[in-house]
């Protein structure tokens, strides 16, 4: 294994460990503990401890070392803590949580792009929400997947907010994350396919109450499927 991809393989074994609670607040952790269970040198040890300290899930701490801290140190915007957290127990809390930010700021998002996306931005999210019927009738999850994220980013860096656009990796992962662990259905339906087109429409037709209306009742719809259990 290269040494990126050992790096990258502690470290999530690692931020898995920390954000499901099986290694709780307040646990020391060390350079020489990390390298036993997980079989690799301290340099890399400390590569990964690094990271995880600039992701606020440890702390130095004099005379002990490195600390794992609790949630409200964490940088939880950050796409790999979303992916570690989708991947533990707290895994609907997580979704919810998202799903609540992404029904606070993507119709706003959609509406901001309905006043400031440039002319190729509101001919692309045409061509997308097209693309995404073709391949939504026909099963091709994948590639959905792909273009939904694509529309998804597209609406947030055109909302005309930068904070706004700052979200996209966010809302790129929860859409990744509910597609791999299997929470979305085996085909879109067609009511979303129906949102994504009209809320590309109303973009290139530069409505923005139109747009946020569509865009509050796409992803209220994924809000209620998750509250429901469905």
């Amino acid at each position: 294994m290269s040494r990126p991809a050992l790096h990258a393989a502690v470290l999530d074994a690692v931020g898995r460990a920390i954000t499901s609670g099986d290694v709780p607040p307040g646990t020391p952790l060390t350079l020489e503990a990390i390298g036993a269970v997980h079989g690799v040198s301290r340099t890399v040890a400390r590569e990964v401890m690094r990271l995880l300290e600039g992701l606020g899930l440890v702390r130095s701490k004099r005379r002990v070392g490195l600390v794992v801290l609790g949630m409200s140190e964490w940088n939880v915007l950050d796409p790999r803590v979303i992916r570690w957290r989708l991947a533990g127990p707290g895994r609907d809390d997580q979704l919810r949580t998202l799903t609540e930010l992404r029904h606070a700021v993507e119709p706003l998002a959609a509406a901001g792009a309905a006043t400031h996306a440039t002319a190729e931005a509101r001919a692309e999210l045409l061509d997308l929400a097209g693309r995404m019927r073709v391949l939504g009738s026909h099963g091709d999850l994948a590639e959905f997947l792909a273009l939904d994220v694509r529309m998804h980013e597209l609406l947030l860096r055109s909302s005309g907010n930068e904070m706004f656009g700052a979200l996209a990796d966010v809302v790129a992962e929860v859409l990744t994350g509910r597609t791999r662990l299997g929470l979305m259905p085996p085909a879109p339906v067609p009511e979303a396919l129906d949102q994504h087109e009209k809320v590309a429409r109303a973009v290139a037709d530069g409505d923005p109450g139109r747009a946020e209306a569509t865009m509050s009742a796409l992803v209220g719809e994924v809000r209620r499927t998750l509250s429901s259990g469905a």
